[in-house]
């Protein structure tokens, strides 16, 4: 028994909390009495705070004509698997979208289409209105573009309007279409076109991620952009440090409940795979489509061995939370009661208007 590994995946057919509608209060579950040698929260004990007022974050995503935006745009934010995408016609013009993202949070998202005509229009006509107010530009590469010096030029004229009209906000270049390029050539191309839009970008700084619909890292590059854009993140991940060491954990995740994207976690000790994360999050999505299909809803898991175990469990109205634990002695329901414990006090670090100061866990 060993090596021998057990997993639990438990599934709420009508009894489960419907996600909450886009504007409704978050549901609040009534606070556990049963805390008999697991964890127990004072009152106030963590704090992170988001505005009442909903706070909307303009974020522009570009780049040519068939070079996948719309494709992973419909991944990640509206349940699309890859192979659905093939059937999704080009951008005409700007498709504006509101993501609710954390409750408060709103990902203004606009997707602009990227034939030349749209995109000559965009630096002339429409500059203003497209760059202005801008807290995230997203450009896309085809890596495979047989018009890289097009390409680039676009991209520098997005970066001159950035410039001119939101020059705090960040950039993001994500060369797509990885899994077309050979494997053993794909690091030497991804690092070649890193050095080239890094020095083009110059005074600006982007953050360069290879991405690929098929595999893992859009939702390592998508992870890493949505975590710029929530508010106080600082204090969400002391927090979630103080609760990984108050149960002992190895390891705690936060992920995004609607899109599965990692916001925030904390680890006691360096870990093997770098790229965890957000494989977790790819294949906890998928599993969530497939139970969807089959009209139930996906609310928790537990994989357990010899060497750890494993939890992953809504937590708050906006999240799931995943806990490792390298000590599978500690018995299931000790850690689910704590996660359930802690649920009520998660909840107010979304939804408290109050001061701006974390409140450590005693």
């Amino acid at each position: 028994m060993g090596g021998a590994r057990s997993t639990h995946i438990k599934e709420a057919e009508g009894s489960h909390r419907p996600h909450p509608a886009r504007g409704a209060e978050p549901e609040l579950r009534p606070h556990d009495d049963e805390t008999d040698g697991t964890l127990a929260f004072p009152e106030q004990s963590l704090w992170w705070v988001l505005p009442n007022a909903a706070m909307k974050k303009k974020v522009l995503l570009m780049g040519k004509s068939g070079s996948g935006k719309t494709s992973m745009r419909s991944i990640i934010f509206a349940n699309y698997i890859a192979r659905d995408t093939r059937r999704l016609g080009a951008t005409i013009d700007v498709e504006h979208s509101h993501v609710r993202f954390l409750g408060n949070l709103v990902l203004n998202l606009w997707d602009c289409g990227g034939q030349d005509t749209f995109m000559e229009n965009y630096f002339t006509s429409q500059r203003d209105n497209i760059f202005r107010n801008v807290e995230v530009l997203i450009y896309v590469f085809d890596v495979e573009s047989r018009e890289l010096e097009k390409d680039m030029h676009y991209y520098q004229s997005c970066l001159e309007a950035i410039l001119q009209n939101s020059p705090d906000a960040k950039i993001f270049c994500l060369v797509h279409k990885m899994d077309l390029v050979q494997e053993d050539q794909r690091d030497l191309i991804f690092k070649e076109r890193e050095e080239d839009l890094r020095r083009l970008s110059r005074p600006l700084e982007c953050s360069c991620f290879r991405t690929s619909i098929w595999d893992e890292t859009l939702y390592k590059a998508w992870s890493s952009i949505v975590y710029q854009l929530i508010p106080n993140v600082q204090q969400l991940e002391m927090n979630l440090r103080n609760f990984a060491e108050i149960i002992e954990a190895d390891e705690v995740l936060l992920f995004e409940r609607a899109t599965f994207l990692v916001i925030s976690h904390y680890q006691c000790k360096e870990q093997r795979d770098a790229h965890r994360f957000e494989k977790i999050s790819n294949i906890i999505k998928q599993f969530k489509l497939s139970c969807s299909k089959l009209a139930a809803s996906f609310q928790s898991m537990e994989v357990r061995n010899s060497n750890f175990a494993a939890f992953i469990d809504i937590f708050t109205s906006n999240t799931y939370v995943m806990v490792v634990m390298s000590d599978p002695s500690i018995p299931s329901a000790a850690t689910l009661i704590n996660i359930r414990n802690a649920r009520k006090h998660f909840e107010k670090l979304e939804r408290v208007d109050g001061p701006k100061q974390c409140l450590l866990m005693r």
